[in-house]
């Protein structure tokens, strides 16, 4: 056992009057160990499987620049993880990183796999199964003896509401896991009768994907009912947390720069996946769930509940009745204005404009475009299957329903605590990856937005404690007996 050292962050630690809560922190897999587990699990066929795809990934270095170019190959992730050797370990080993949380500052981490991250999401059906089963029975053995302060997290397959079914009924239900996270969204082939090659500056007039792909975020026009998966998880008593990536969508494929790839990729991720859960009524069929966006922080969702406000209150079904639908124009009256204001150009042409008014649609009469749109089968009312019925049913669904996963060097966490729309941001280390440089400063970082005078202590508690609690206690009360935090979520609990 190494000797505990003294850091900023215990003796922060020390005058707070509450626990910190790790929402998510990351343990570096030893590769050998995992690769026991799986073949334990699926045989020493599907171990060379995973060896021969790990190789894949890294078919970029194998091509010159000039074929990289060609290709739009995107590099692979690089020096993603701690050079210092004792952080390195603490990372690769539960007993070590046990061992240091007073160091840190912290009571009790909810830890994520690093594995899992990309391999959860692998196209390969078995492998992708096989690798999420190993990692889940790795981790739940491995951590075991040190229950009291950390929780490792499943890694739940989402391709299909099969297999996500059959892991997270693996995981908790005999593996006794807690905690589950999901790829929030599958990158799906377009189906084969779609023309992938179509020249989308001519035919399709640019507005059909041309990728060969297209980003299924499960919850709004998925090829699959995820609905028995949603169910399940009330069911197995577990919050749904997403740790995804969105490196490699149009806008984050970069062939050289892993860092215009990687800012923002997870804010990116989880902004598609809300919006999903909003507008395709996830949240209003499933009302106790709760649901955490992990690394990405919550500067986004604080716009995105902006931007959705404003969406409503222009785009619900009596707004857009009342102020959008083409045939509220008086074309007569339209003629008018023109021929008043319109000068020599618009001699002649009054009545063509008039005839089809729409700079957006220019050769269809307000008739048709209203009468188009109404008969398509869907909804005007983008909000129909969410339930929301005013500004304040969104608020309501993001403050209640919502957590967002803050890394320590993260300002804007301090967002969510300003004005009327109060959201619930996470502290959340990463610890294991590359953007924590020294494990031991993460909670004294974080401190610093109180130091700044930008958090209340009340705001912190809620930042490193309550939140989190909050999120994995709802549907499962029980889930920190136990814990050496136990007593003090019962409180938060019994608050609210």
């Amino acid at each position: 056992m190494t000797a505990r050292r003294t850091s900023k962050s215990a003796e922060i630690r020390a005058q707070l009057d509450h626990p910190v809560i790790d929402a998510d922190g990351h343990w570096l897999e030893p590769v050998p160990v995992f690769l026991d587990f799986l073949d334990s699990s699926a045989g020493p066929a599907m171990v060379d499987r995973f060896r021969e795809n790990k190789k894949r990934e890294d078919i970029w270095y194998g091509l010159t620049a000039e074929e990289r170019m060609a290709r739009r190959l995107r590099r692979p992730t690089w020096w993603g993880e701690p050079a210092n050797t004792l952080d390195r370990a603490t990372a690769m080993a539960p007993g070590l990183m046990y061992d240091r949380l007073d160091e840190f500052g912290v009571d009790f981490a909810v830890v994520y796999t690093t594995l899992g991250l990309v391999q959860g999401s692998l196209p390969d059906d078995e492998l992708r199964q096989a690798v999420c089963r190993a990692l889940n029975t790795m981790n739940a053995e491995l951590f075991a003896p040190y229950a009291d302060r950390l929780t490792p997290v499943a890694a739940i397959p989402m391709f299909t509401p099969g297999e996500a079914i059959a892991e997270l009924n693996h995981a908790v239900g005999e593996l006794g896991m807690k905690a589950i996270m999901i790829a929030n969204h599958v990158r799906r082939p377009l189906s084969s009768d779609t023309d992938t090659d179509t020249d989308t500056d001519g035919e399709t007039g640019g507005y059909y994907p041309s990728g060969g792909y297209y980003v299924d975020p499960l919850a709004l026009e998925s090829p699959y009912d995820y609905d028995p998966f949603w169910q399940a998880c009330v069911d197995a008593k577990v919050a749904v947390t997403s740790h995804s990536s969105s490196m490699g969508w149009e806008g984050r494929a970069s062939v050289n720069n892993f860092t215009f790839n990687h800012v923002g990729h997870f804010a990116g991720a989880s902004h598609v996946f809300a919006k999903a859960l909003v507008l395709g009524g996830v949240l209003q069929r499933f009302p106790k769930l709760r649901f955490g966006m992990l690394e990405g922080g919550v500067a986004w969702a604080c716009n995105l509940l902006a931007d959705m406000i404003g969406h409503w209150e222009k785009r619900n079904e009596r707004a857009m009745l009342a102020n959008l639908s083409p045939d509220n124009l008086d074309t007569r009256e339209l003629a008018n204005l023109l021929k008043r204001y319109g000068g020599a150009a618009y001699t002649g042409k009054i009545d063509e404009i008039v005839a089809g008014p729409s700079t957006l649609k220019p050769f269809y009469s307000s008739g048709v475009l209203t009468a188009r749109d109404r008969d398509t089968g869907q909804p005007i009312d983008d909000f129909l299957a969410s339930g929301v019925r005013s500004a304040s049913d969104l608020r309501q669904l993001f403050a209640e329903r919502l957590f967002f996963g803050c890394e320590a060097d993260d300002p804007t966490a301090a967002w969510a605590y300003r004005g009327k729309n109060r959201l619930n941001p996470m502290f959340s280390s990463d610890i294991g990856h590359f953007d924590v440089i020294d494990m031991s400063g993460v909670l004294e970082e974080a401190y610093e937005l109180v130091d700044d005078g930008e958090l209340s202590e009340d705001d912190f508690k809620s930042f490193t404690f309550s939140n989190a609690a909050r999120l994995h206690a709802a549907l499962n009360p029980d889930f920190f007996n136990g814990a050496v935090v136990e007593s003090a979520v019962s409180e938060v609990l019994a608050e609210n």
